[in-house]
């Protein structure tokens, strides 16, 4: 029998780490006129709200929130501040060059030193730590995987990657089988919340004013309507991320896929003698239907996954609660990966959801006929990937050319998704092959095609 942990839901354990959930702001008070509105309050939309003001400091910039600052995946996310380009290369080719590509991978590689500067200087401490980032195989098909991934990236102009044969691996971290890995070098481990916590306030220092518990019925040109009044602004940015379906006229443009973490208790010195993981790396694998993990500041082992990836019309979670399949999945990762710490107690459990557009590529954008833009899609990476869309959008609300604004991922628009039952079965499938290869590849065999047909099924 499963375990039940301590916690499930309450948004996540990282709002927990820091004594719960915050005192909400007061909501939108009635109409009102700003130079700038933002929907949602997560890091695209405080980041860019950051810099619009950073950048021209007379604009009245005002977000609009319906739960809190934070509430969603910025809040609930593994806290992997990598700067990496996880999508599919090839395809910012129908809207850019292959320098436009590499200059896309260059500027993601530089946000990892953007976030950490600008929290520095603002005094946000998110339990922020440099590290690498550790894929590990544990098969010899995932070898096999790693090996070319790792040459991939590197045409693609990413020197900091590398691969690491296993007894280098294993000085680093004890894991089970190990193969060896591929090492992401410059990348760092965050506290998702104080990070997002941190810049609403640098926000509202600047002047910006955030209006929480303020629900948006519908965005249109110029207007925002919301429960509260309406918000008059010529520029409007939409930054809901994973939550964009929830709009109206929106539910099949960004599909929420949903993932899920769990959180052991501090592990005792015994237990981190056997593990190793002294580095504090953040610590993926190189299976299908790969995990991500984080050795805490306090000495915790977070493991997120997948779980149940999709729910049918495009449907929220209940304030982060996951439910039992999900975590029982997330067990038998801890479990595998930490034999070690397999009998610790979870002290948290909690799941969340990210955007993704129906060819998983992120995309920024603001149409200059209307004045409303777009930040999204990030597929998983969205710690870092949300900084350098904050920085585009404030360029193309400020009408800057800059070198940000002719990256390949600006302006790009893809079909929408396929209307129920169709992605429902086509995300349900995709996962189910893929957690059929890894079972094939588990038993030794070389890299499966189940995993192909399953990211031809889904369009990745």
């Amino acid at each position: 029998m499963t375990p039940s942990p301590a916690r499930n839901g309450d948004i996540s354990f990282w709002y927990a780490d820091i004594g719960g959930v915050p005192q909400p702001r007061p909501p939108l008070a009635g109409d009102a006129r700003a130079d700038v509105c933002i929907v949602g309050a997560g890091y695209t939309g405080l980041w860019t709200a950051l810099y619009l003001k950073e950048q021209a400091p007379e604009l009245e910039v005002l977000v609009l929130e319906k739960e809190f600052a934070g509430f969603g995946a910025s809040g609930r996310n593994g806290g992997w501040l990598t700067g990496s380009f996880a999508w599919t290369h090839d395809r910012y080719l129908s809207t850019g060059t292959a320098e436009g590509v590499r200059a896309m991978v260059a500027a993601m590689s530089g946000t990892v030193d953007e976030v950490i500067r600008v929290a520095e200087a603002e005094g946000i401490d998110a339990d922020i730590h440099r590290t690498d980032e550790l894929m590990v195989a544990v098969t010899p098909a995932q070898r096999a995987r790693a090996e070319a991934e790792v040459r991939h990236r590197q045409s693609w102009g990413e020197e900091r990657v590398s691969f690491l044969e296993a007894d280098a691996v294993a000085r680093r971290i004890r894991i089970p089988k190990t193969e060896g890995a591929m090492v992401v070098g410059g990348v760092a481990r965050v506290q998702p919340a104080k990070l997002v916590r941190g810049l609403a306030a640098a926000a509202e220092r600047r002047g910006v004013r955030i209006a929480e518990g303020t629900e948006v019925l519908g965005i249109a040109p110029g207007r925002v309507e919301t429960r509260r009044g309406t918000v008059q602004a010529p520029i409007i940015l939409r930054a809901t991320e994973g939550f964009t379906a929830t709009l109206p006229g929106t539910k099949r443009d960004w599909l929420p896929l949903n993932s899920a973490q769990i959180v052991t208790e501090p592990l005792p010195p015994e237990v981190w003698d056997r593990i190793g993981w002294e580095g504090a790396e953040i610590l993926g694998d190189m299976a299908n239907a790969y995990c991500y993990c984080q050795r805490t500041r306090e000495g915790r082992i977070a493991v997120g996954a997948r779980g149940r990836a999709y729910r049918m019309g495009s449907r929220i979670d209940e304030r982060g609660e996951a439910d039992a399949v999900t975590v029982a999945h997330l067990l038998k990762r801890l479990q595998r990966h930490f034999p070690g710490a397999a009998e610790a107690r979870i002290d948290h459990s909690w799941c969340g959801v990210l955007g993704v557009p129906r060819d998983w590529c992120a995309t920024v954008g603001l149409d200059p006929t209307t004045g409303i833009g777009w930040a999204g899609g990030y597929v998983g990476v969205g710690v870092s990937t949300s900084n350098l869309a904050a920085r585009t959008l404030a360029d193309l609300a400020l009408k800057r050319d800059t070198a940000l604004t002719r990256l390949p991922w600006v302006n790009r628009r893809v079909r929408r998704w396929e209307p129920e039952p169709l992605r429902w079965l086509g995300v349900r499938g995709m996962y189910r092959l893929l957690e059929a290869a890894d079972r094939q590849e588990e038993a030794g065999g070389p890299p499966s095609w189940l995993a192909a047909l399953g990211h031809r099924l889904a369009g990745r």
